[in-house]
């Protein structure tokens, strides 16, 4: 080929200057290609000799294309040449090879130039929302609402200009559509990838069901490419063949009674997903843990099973669609793989991707927190030590003695038992001495002030059991030395690999502990719970303080557009709560676009919101019995359609017992948080408009019951998180460190946002009406009363005796 055909004359000149200067010797260029593919600029990194040249990663990768000279003249291409073109075309950078006089060239690999991206027309995207537009022809009695619209003005400048656009939407507003109609437009026209986050499952089904393909549908029609939408779910969701395979071997691995490893198997053969969601039934917890796909399990292209694959199908789909949707922790799993060396240009759990909406984003602190916290307990050790090793009737079994029949020593693995055996006592002992530094508490945060007579043993403890696995670890890595080299495409010593990852994992977790007085960015903690047949043991938990750094590594800096977008995201019309949580405080202004988009609902007409002022304080020993008579006054006026929000079980069940049977006698159907599963439970509570449910923490948000079945929420005291948690106990901590006042900086702003979300229960549609009881008299007492009434939206109130609200009440819905 011609050199002309890939670089400009002014480049031809310069690179045959230089390496004539080079006096013929290797020189390595980098290029930058133009809209019209040529080459028109390159730099000189690197001088060799006439076989080589030093190849500079740190130059190769900020360029479109890396040239070199043959000075032999023949411009076949080295295996050095194809070894070092892999990396840098693996990222879309291409790899050319040029004789001295630059007059031929050698396209090793193409360069993937990104072309310039077309803007969104903010007027065009905007018809789609207007009176008359795609959705208001497609959606029957749609209202037209100026907040959406003013909420779709800001994605397109945020995905224009490269922005981090930060949307309260208050309910109503139509925030999904407003999101999407520029998402998927943007993805139509530049052929580019976006990823849409949510922290539930019940929103990720209505946009993957419901919302994108309604909009898809519509600029399609309207001329637009069509663009494909996938739904990602992690791994565990999708049945391994292999481990599947394996397990139905060693069907005695599972002493199975009800036959679902069996049912689970027949299902494979014919599933087109291998999705747990699609089962007909749902699987034993630990029958699906045996079988369900891990990252750390999965043999990749040496997999027997892998033109059957379920991940690799969906990796497929994902891979083929710019549209994906996905939840909080699974893009965090992305991001970390990105951000500890994956890289941005390639595919992590994820295929690549430069924009995201994070949808439900009041929620990201907790995800995140939760998807770096590392912890161990010692089921999770026995869980791996009983894959490696245990006994049966029959005989030993497990990958250790699987491993013997294939060793030309079996010997070598005679003493795993023995270890294993002396694993599990340190694990015990352990437990043991960590009840001792309990004594009873439900949790404890490590901190230099424990007394070192208490702590001593558990931190004794830690470092022998740490030095058991250990040994454990290099036991069988010393014994299996020969086979782990040479049968690398053996499950069973494929499985062995990964469980003496796992036992790193666990040692590295424990190792962390006894350093906890000299990290101050973990947050170290032990947590006292029981098994489903009553046993006490002990979670040991690592938990970053904060995630300011992480978010501006993972998302703000390499990411060009980021949306977040919640109906509580502000307290007292300001962002800077939320945005000190997550690390937007960091960010230059000028990149940064708030919007705070009141709801179109009728609050002051349709909403009333009532507070008794004769109620004892929370504190108060009467408190109780005070909540209980005004929930049995209250829920008999609305004849049920009720919801009892409490902040702790404790209560919740206390007051559930007193009154089932009370309210149960007035034809009220009484139900609670745990009795059912989550979706079963709501769907019971929506079809039946006597009921009352009474419910805490996950269900003050997520809960969506418009009509008749909810007109009346009811939140018992005022959502302080327990200033005893570990986690919060430590970030108080670090704000008063700092000169902060950790009520409101941290617990007030917190307890705002979450009073938001359980008043947000009540108004779900345009039409619906009802009433808000606060049954915490702090809200009027105390001096930060007016800023949590600040957050909610007005409304008509009644604040009173109790007799006065109870009789508001009867009048405002009758």
């Amino acid at each position: 080929m011609k050199s002309g055909e890939k670089l400009t004359l002014e480049v031809i000149i310069k690179m045959k200057g230089v390496i004539k200067d080079a006096e013929g010797q290797e020189v390595l260029f980098t290029g930058q290609i133009t809209d019209n593919g040529l080459v028109d600029s390159v730099e000189v990194v690197a001088r060799g000799n006439d076989t080589a040249a030093p190849a500079l990663y740190p130059f190769m990768v900020e360029s479109d294309v890396v040239i070199h000279n043959h000075p032999s003249g023949v411009l076949k291409p080295s295996i050095q040449d194809l070894k070092i073109a892999s990396d840098p075309g693996n990222q879309g950078i291409g790899f050319y090879i040029v004789n001295n006089s630059v007059t031929k060239i050698y396209c090793v690999s193409e360069a993937v130039v990104s072309r310039k991206k077309e803007k969104l027309d903010s007027e065009d995207v905007c018809s789609f929302l207007m009176p008359g537009g795609m959705l208001s022809r497609a959606i029957e009695n749609y209202e037209t609402r100026d907040v959406q619209v003013q909420m779709t003005e800001g994605v397109v400048d945020a995905f224009n200009n490269n922005l981090i656009n930060i949307t309260e939407a208050g309910t109503g507003v139509g925030k999904s559509f407003a999101y999407l109609v520029p998402a998927v437009k943007w993805c139509g026209i530049n052929n580019e990838r976006v990823v849409i986050s949510t922290a539930t499952i019940n929103l990720q089904q209505q946009l993957i069901e419901k919302d994108i393909p309604l909009v898809t549908d519509l600029i399609g029609k309207n001329g637009k490419s069509k663009v494909k939408s996938v739904l990602v779910k992690g791994r565990g969701n999708y049945v391994c063949l292999r481990r599947l395979h394996d397990a139905m071997e060693e069907n005695s691995l599972f002493q199975e009674k009800d036959g679902s490893l069996k049912a689970i198997y027949d299902w494979s053969l014919t599933s087109a997903t291998g999705s747990k969601s699609d089962l007909s039934f749902v699987p034993d917890f630990t029958v699906w843990g045996a079988v369900c796909s891990e990252s750390d399990s999965c043999m990749g292209f040496r997999c027997l099973y892998k033109e059957k694959c379920f991940v690799m199908k969906m990796k497929k789909e994902a891979a083929s669609a710019n549209l994906l949707v996905v939840n909080h922790h699974l893009l965090f799993s992305d991001l970390a793989m990105r951000m500890n060396g994956a890289g941005y240009e390639g595919t992590a759990v994820l295929p690549p991707f430069s924009r995201v909406v994070f949808d439900e984003a009041h929620r990201i602190e907790n995800s995140a927190t939760s998807f770096f916290s590392q912890i161990y307990n010692k089921f999770v050790l026995y869980k791996i030590t009983g894959k490696i090793f245990f006994r049966r009737k029959s005989g030993n079994m497990g990958l250790s003695v699987i491993m013997q029949r294939m060793m030309p020593h079996p010997e070598d693995y005679k003493d795993i038992p023995v270890l294993i055996s002396a694993v599990r006592i340190a694990a015990e002992t352990l437990d043991t001495n960590t009840a001792f530094l309990m004594d009873g508490a439900y949790t404890i945060r490590l901190t230099v002030q424990i007394d070192s007579d208490l702590i001593g043993p558990v931190l004794d403890s830690i470092r022998e059991l740490h030095k058991k696995i250990v040994k454990l670890i290099t036991y069988i890595s010393d014994g299996g030395e020969i086979l782990f080299s040479e049968e690398e495409d053996n499950s069973d010593i494929f499985e062995m690999k990964v469980a003496m990852q796992r036992l790193k994992n666990v040692a590295s977790i424990l190792n962390s502990f006894p350093d906890y007085g000299s990290n101050e960015e973990n947050i170290f903690w032990i947590e006292q719970k029981k098994t489903g047949k009553g046993e006490v043991f002990y979670s040991f938990t690592n938990t970053p303080l904060d995630i300011s750094d992480m978010m501006k590594r993972s998302v703000y800096d390499p990411l060009q557009t980021t949306v977040f977008t919640s109906a509580t995201l502000a307290v007292q019309k300001k962002f800077n709560f939320w945005k000190g949580r997550i690390g937007l405080d960091r960010i230059q202004e000028d990149g940064v676009q708030e919007f705070l988009l009141d709801s179109p609902f009728n609050y002051r007409k349709q909403v009333m919101l009532g507070i008794p002022d004769d109620g004892p304080d929370p504190g108060s020993p009467d408190y109780q019995s005070f909540i209980s008579s005004f929930i049995v006054d209250a829920v008999g006026i609305s004849e049920g359609s009720a919801l009892v929000l409490f902040t702790s079980y404790g209560m919740l069940n206390a007051i559930y017992n007193e009154l089932e049977p009370l309210l149960t006698t007035q034809g009220l159907t009484v139900m609670k948080q745990g009795s059912l599963d989550r979706s079963r439970l709501l769907s019971n509570f929506n079809t039946d408009i006597s009921s009352v449910l009474f419910a805490t923490d996950s269900f003050w948000e997520g809960v969506d019951v418009p009509g008749n079945s909810l007109k009346l929420v009811i939140i018992c005291r005022l959502p302080f998180r327990v200033p005893t948690d570990p986690v919060i106990k430590a970030r108080i901590e670090a704000i008063e460190k700092k000169g902060g006042n950790a009520f409101m900086d941290l617990s007030l702003p917190e307890a705002a946002m979450k009073l938001k979300q359980g008043f947000g229960r009540l108004m779900r549609k345009k039409t619906d009406y009802g009433i808000v009881l606060i049954l915490d008299p702090r809200i009027i007492r105390k001096r930060y009363g007016p800023i949590l009434m600040g957050t909610i939206p007005s409304t008509e109130k009644s604040i009173g005796s109790t007799k006065k609200v109870l009789n508001d009440m009867e009048n405002f819905l009758y």
